[in-house]
């Protein structure tokens, strides 16, 4: 919201209200992300840190120490000890060697993924050094920061059905792996219960309203090109009860058909049990002349003057492909064409015939923005015939299959890649996660959406690429696998003019102004 894309409430006559609060700290939840997720990267450094600098001996009397002269384990340690294998509950009966497995992690730290994350786009902590103070002995590592809404805790509230889900998915997350390489997960740190008392609150979605007064629940935002990308699982849950059997409920799935859709029904589906009944394909003229070879859009820049002239026809396939994404999942695609002041009727009816005649079920153009609700009655009409159809609903693929295929099917059905390219590094993990496992998770693939490729900059509907994997890692607690596709940044950085300079506040009468 302070760089240069604004907020996500929508805009105009369609938009959630309060703005200025649903756009800034709301109910705290990113908040409350961010406090857990550094709860447990500070955790993961300090328990590096006094295991390099005690003995077996002395960190086990640290980490179990005598009260009023007895030793107790904890609940949390409890289950270290099962997963263990050590099935004694008596601190003092443990023999010297069981000690020192249920002490030492001892994590390798080449393996450590978690980063601490910040709700600020601040590209110089994209990459850092901590442990520098005298306090810490040289104990020094490279690490970095992930915008908040990246970290791994978002995807989980996101894909959460209750609060005892959310907890054991919280202890389940792999911070790296130990010197004889096993996973070390939040649980084994301790951090589990702390994590959850943190985040008790953020699995309650808020409830706000439109202009209109049309109900709204608002929950989770795990980005969508790195995370899934869709609200939560329990805000859809309670509006599905809300509205009972004969009712309509519309939730979101960012961005386009191959990140926003590929994974709802992939990922999000699966994890809710939940199908729906229609997918609605939100496009423009605008967006699909960019497709067809108009000059970049830079957000914060005056739309170029030669989106007027018709780039249109060679953006087509780019709809196309989009409409046949949802069609292979076997639910009926509605396309709403959001307008513009500088769309001709006849530029409006060619999307809308093109759209028919390639498998979506109706094309309906929408003026919701300047009209509110009246604007989009033919969608809402639309959605409720295509609601109404008979479908068949089938993932893109099956669990069982290897990582490596399920990439590949998913660059060549959503994206229209030609080949998949691994480098060294990505195989490796590969065959490193087949033997933990995680080759029977689904796919969350990290990649622009700005392309149904991995680079931004190639427009419209490319075929026959190579796919670049440049590199894949795993989200246990959120249970799926992250293969990422080109250059993905997981922090974004200010630019040389963000909206800050737009914002202000009005002390007397304490409006916020600039806030879009």
């Amino acid at each position: 919201m302070f760089h240069i894309l604004g907020g996500a409430a929508g805009g105009g006559y369609s938009q959630v209200i309060p703005m200025e609060e649903f756009n800034l700290h709301l109910t705290g939840d990113i908040h409350a992300v961010t406090a857990s997720n550094n709860l447990l990267a500070a955790q993961l450094d300090a328990r590096m840190f006094h295991e390099a600098t005690q003995g077996d001996e002395s960190l086990y009397n640290r980490l179990v120490p005598k009260v009023k002269g007895k030793r107790t384990f904890s609940k949390i340690q409890l289950r270290r000890l099962y997963k263990l294998g050590i099935s004694k509950t008596d601190p003092e009966s443990l023999t010297p060697e069981e000690r020192k497995s249920f002490a030492r992690l001892d994590i390798d730290p080449n393996t450590i993924t978690w980063t601490r994350v910040v709700d600020t786009n601040d590209r110089f902590l994209r990459k850092v050094l901590v442990g520098l103070s005298p306090t810490e002995k040289g104990h020094t590592r490279e690490t970095g920061f992930c915008m908040s809404v990246a970290s791994e805790i978002m995807a989980i509230l996101a894909l959460a059905t209750d609060l005892t889900d959310m907890k054991e998915r919280l202890g389940n997350m792999v911070v790296g792996l130990s010197k004889a390489g096993d996973p070390v997960t939040a649980d084994d740190l301790g951090a589990t219960g702390a994590m959850a008392i943190l985040m008790k609150d953020a699995i309650e979605p808020t409830l706000m309203q439109t202009l209109e007064g049309t109900p709204v629940m608002v929950h989770a935002g795990p980005f969508a090109n790195i995370a899934h990308g869709a609200s939560s699982v329990v805000a859809d849950r309670i509006t599905l009860k809300l509205v009972g059997p004969q009712g309509y409920v519309v939730t979101e799935a960012g961005f386009g058909s191959d990140i926003g859709m590929e994974k709802f029904f992939n990922i999000k589906c699966r994890s809710s049990g939940l199908v729906p009944n229609a997918v609605v394909l939100v496009s423009s003229v605008r967006a699909l002349k960019m497709h067809g070879g108009g000059p970049t859009v830079t957000p914060g820049i005056p739309l170029n003057k030669v989106y007027v002239e018709n780039y249109l026809q060679k953006g087509l396939p780019n709809l196309q492909k989009h409409i046949s994404n949802g069609v292979k999942f076997g639910i009926p695609v509605v396309v709403a064409v959001n307008t513009f002041a500088t769309d001709s009727p006849a530029e409006l009816d060619l999307v809308r015939r093109v759209s028919r005649e390639n498998g979506a079920f109706d094309a309906v153009i929408c003026n919701h923005w300047a009209l509110g609700g009246v604007g989009a009655v033919d969608l809402a009409d639309a959605v409720v015939a295509a609601c109404n159809k008979p479908s068949s609903f089938r993932f893109l693929y099956d669990l069982d299959v290897s990582l490596d295929e399920k990439i590949k099917i998913i660059a060549t059905e959503m994206y229209g890649a030609g080949n998949v390219e691994l480098n060294d590094k990505v195989k490796q993990l590969i065959e490193q996660y087949n033997k933990l496992g995680y080759d029977k998770m689904p796919l969350c693939m990290a990649k622009t959406s700005l392309s149904l490729t991995g680079d931004p900059a190639l427009k419209g509907a490319p075929s026959g690429f190579t796919l670049p994997i440049t590199d894949i890692f795993v989200s246990v607690g959120a249970s799926f696998v992250v293969p990422v596709v080109g250059e993905i940044s997981k922090m974004p950085g200010l630019g040389t003019r963000p909206s800050i300079y737009d914002m202000d506040l009005d002390t007397e009468t304490g409006e916020i102004e600039g806030l879009f």
